[in-house]
């Protein structure tokens, strides 16, 4: 045992809840949650855009059908030029019908390196890519210290770059939690340590947060066992991020990888179909666990970039531009495609490849904070500097 970890980890814990700072949002039923799908997945084989004739030029092994009632493997239409992955017919899409999600094509970055590392990197810390960076600095880190009475936590098992800088913000392992590697009689030897000390307070307060954690966790985990939540990871993951943000946490940020998808991605089923399946089976019992809370939550679903539009030579799809962002939510204005578009044909490819960027995802994700939580044009550009949002309608 290390005890110089241990306090770390405390006060890590400590200084981002009651004992430390004191955080109040303007809405006290406001929720973030951010989930980033590292890896880039396939927007164009997600939300499907089976208007175009050229998308079935480009994609002659993993385009899927246009809708049709009697083809169970077919695209399931949103509108009439956009369409759902049937993997998600039982999950997203009933959220969409009842106006709770929404989805915005040709949104992303300006960062044209297609890095995985690099374009992930600019995300998190919502800087221009051609600007200086400042790598202490996560745009998620900047939004907390514009907010009051919000309590944020990274679902990872290291704090990430979205959410350094500012005060220190507590991390949950939530697909590997298991017993507190510290038991009782540790932890009141600890907290006795530094009784006297100013750290006291932090010390005795990380330890209660951890406990309470591990318990909330612990006991959807033996529900889960009894056959009430899929033993899959994202899955039960996010149902537990439901429970703790419904009764703990306001701003959280979780990534789930395997989306980079070069080789044998698959169609209306495969290696793709697979992840979206679990990945909608998450987003739709995090829904379910959080409960009333719903009303008041947001969800935005995004990744470093798009794939290629165009099949590669071993039916995957490579590294891209534009993506598809998604928008879900109790109080999301959806079943709509949202933001500017152009037709998905060959004329308006970026670079002759990818999708173009015409929504920034810095201005959409500013015009959605101005809304859920009432934030004005500085607290904003502190956020975001040198953006203007852009108000989608989505809130």
């Amino acid at each position: 045992m290390h005890r110089r970890d241990l306090l770390r980890a405390a006060l890590a814990l400590g200084t981002a809840t009651v004992a430390g700072r004191v955080w109040a949002a303007p809405r006290a039923d406001a929720r973030l949650l951010v989930v980033f799908l590292r890896g880039a997945y396939d927007a164009a084989g997600v939300v499907i855009p089976t208007g175009s004739d050229f998308y079935y030029r480009a994609r002659p092994t993993l385009a899927l059908a246009r809708p049709s009632a009697a083809d169970p493997a077919a695209a399931l239409p949103l509108d009439a030029e956009w369409s759902l992955h049937p993997a998600l017919r039982d999950t997203i899409l009933p959220l969409f019908a009842r106006g709770q999600a929404a989805f915005v094509p040709f949104a992303g970055t300006d960062d044209v390196t297609r890095s995985h590392f690099e374009t992930q990197d600019t995300i998190e810390m919502g800087q221009a890519a051609g600007a200086a960076r400042d790598y202490t600095s996560g745009f998620m880190a900047r939004l907390a210290a514009e907010l009051t009475r919000a309590r944020p936590v990274a679902f990872a098992e290291q704090v990430p770059l979205i959410f350094r800088g500012g005060e220190p913000v507590p991390n949950v392992a939530i697909h590997q939690v298991g017993k507190p590697g510290i038991d009782e009689r540790q932890a009141r030897l600890i907290a006795s340590m530094y009784r006297e000390s100013p750290l006291a307070g932090a010390v005795e307060e990380g330890f209660r947060v951890r406990d309470a954690v591990y318990q909330t966790v612990s006991e959807h985990a033996m529900q889960a066992d009894r056959g009430a939540v899929s033993p899959k990871g994202f899955e039960r993951a996010a149902r537990r991020i439901g429970r703790l943000m419904r009764d703990q946490f306001t701003l959280g940020f979780v990534d789930v990888g395997g989306w980079d998808t070069h080789v044998n991605q698959g169609g209306a089923s495969g290696y793709l179909a697979d992840r979206l399946g679990e990945l909608g089976r998450g987003l739709a019992g995090f829904a379910q666990e959080i409960g009333p809370g719903w009303a008041g939550t947001v969800v935005v679903v995004l990744s470093e970039f798009g794939r290629t539009f165009r099949e590669n030579g071993n039916r995957g799809t490579d590294h891209g531009h534009g993506s598809v962002y998604w928008v879900l939510g109790g109080a999301v204005r959806g079943g709509r495609i949202a933001g500017p578009q152009v037709p998905a044909d060959e004329a308006h490819l970026f670079q002759n490849r990818d999708y173009p960027v015409l929504t920034d995802y810095r201005a959409l994700l500013a015009g959605l904070l101005a809304r859920l939580y009432g934030l004005d044009q500085a607290a904003l550009r502190r956020v975001f500097a040198g953006v203007a949002p852009a108000d989608l309608g989505l809130l």
